[in-house]
């Protein structure tokens, strides 16, 4: 595997990279969709484009394409070792049981956690982040400065705000997201499992299955983890994970935790039938097959 660490760091990040580029409006229309009251994606994005331009769907993705390349290698690459480690006899006896690909995403989801839970905070910051009139003003709202503002004021408990509601999203969601993908692959392509010859076609569609999966069980986290992460410490609301739910379940009603559903997965479909076929085809050409 350690011959492997540079193709899956260059892989992961084409592949990342072109999946971000290709979902991160309807990621923007999530996030102000989960943090809205009851406005529709359409509403939202109509209010957007009109006040603040196409550029403000864009707002914040610096971030996540700065974390991508090193993100996915990671993802990848401890996905790699927890099914190995789960299945010590993967070399002679075949693929990894969909089980043992379950508990490598796993725990591929809990390593991901501590990469992304301070990416996620200043992403979402930004996002929500409204656009100001004075140019001077709007031209210090970049990432860094937002990141080294939140360092200054917070500390590393502002910085780590939403942790452990990202551990509960991640580590669940990579594993619906590595089970589901390799279940779909196989059920289009009998055998490619085993042979690890399938088309682009079925990287497609079994990468966007796979997308939907990791999301559509776990939203409700997504959405707690949003409004945790866009509070800060001089704007407190809730006190944690539990005290989050039960007051915006009261305030706004149960559909609250599915609210942006429908922008979500059509991206997770856009962004991960992107991912999978870029990731695999670049690290083919990277090994010569």
């Amino acid at each position: 595997m350690k011959n492997n660490v540079g193709r899956e760091f260059v892989a992961g990040g084409f592949g990342g990279t072109t999946g971000i580029i290709a979902s991160y409006p309807l990621d923007t229309l999530r996030v102000m969709q989960q943090q809205s009251g009851k406005a529709s994606a359409v509403g939202i994005l109509r209010n957007l484009l009109a006040k603040e331009g196409p550029s403000a769907l864009y707002r914040g993705m610096a971030v996540p394409l700065a974390s991508v390349g090193f993100q996915n290698a990671m993802i990848f690459q401890s996905y790699s070792i927890f099914t190995r480690i789960c299945s010590p006899s993967i070399s002679s006896n075949g693929p990894p049981s969909l089980v043992n690909v379950v508990l490598g995403g796993l725990g591929a989801g809990a390593i991901q956690s501590m990469l992304m839970s301070p990416v996620e905070l200043v992403k979402i910051r930004m996002q929500l982040q409204k656009n100001v009139d004075n140019f001077s003003e709007n031209k210090k709202n970049t990432p860094l400065i937002l990141a080294k503002n939140i360092w200054k004021n917070e500390g590393l408990c502002g910085i780590y705000r939403g942790f452990g509601i990202t551990v509960l999203r991640d580590a669940p969601a990579l594993a619906f997201y590595f089970g589901a993908y390799e279940y779909t692959r196989e059920k289009l392509n009998p055998g490619c499992r085993d042979s690890c010859q399938e088309s682009v076609h079925t990287m497609f569609i079994a990468g966007g299955v796979a997308g939907i999966a990791s999301w559509i069980f776990n939203y409700p986290t997504d959405v707690i983890k949003t409004r945790l992460q866009a509070q800060t410490s001089s704007s407190l609301k809730y006190k944690g994970i539990l005290d989050c739910a039960l007051k915006i379940i009261k305030e706004e009603g149960l559909i609250v935790l599915w609210r942006g559903l429908g922008a979500t997965l059509v991206r997770a479909f856009i962004m991960n039938s992107a991912i999978f076929p870029t990731y695999q085809v670049t690290l083919r050409c990277l090994t010569n097959n």
